[in-house]
Order: structure tokens, then sequence, then C-alpha cells
């Protein structure tokens, strides 16, 4: 199996974080201010959210001013599809 996509699963079992990745999905770029606001948490906390995404490579950060933006990584994101869509091919998905 491949290494990626676990770590991506892993990045995407929490609640916050799948929020993060659904903002971002919907309302494109988005600057740390923004999802601050959008989710009502703490710098902090946002910080180490959005470390788990960047390194899982579901989010790229880009430094404007003294704000970060975040995007969502669509190469990324395309293979992860790829991936779980061969993990469930429908042999394990039929009705009994």
């Amino acid at each position: 199996m491949d290494k990626q996509l676990i770590v991506v699963m892993k990045a995407l079992s929490d609640e916050n974080r799948i929020k993060i990745f659904s903002i971002l999905k919907t309302q494109g770029e988005r600057c740390a201010c923004d999802l601050l606001q959008d989710l009502n948490i703490v710098q902090s906390t946002l910080s180490h959210h959005m470390k788990i995404l960047t390194d899982a490579r579901l989010v790229t950060a880009t430094k404007k001013g003294k704000w970060i933006n975040y995007t969502i990584s669509k190469d990324v994101c395309a293979k992860t599809r790829n991936d779980l869509l061969e993990l469930f091919d429908g042999t394990c998905c039929k009705e009994a």
C-alpha cells in the first residue's frame, strides 16, 4: 500500500482538519486569519492542524506578508482519490 495514502488518511482523521480541508475545497485559497475566524480556534491550534495537512502534502502554504495563505494541492488530492477508488474497487462494496 502507498505510504502517502496512509499519511493522508491520518491527516484527515481529525474533525478540524476535515473542516479546514472542506473550507479550502469550497472557497479556494484562504489566509490563516480567515481560517481562524471560520473555525473559531486559536492560532496555535490552527498552526498544529496546518502543519499536519502540509506535511501530508494535502495543502500548500504560501507566505504573503505576515500571513500565510493555504490552498489544496490538487495533484495530491487527485492521487489520493485514485488510490481510494483502487482500494474500494467495487469487489468489496457489492451488496450481500
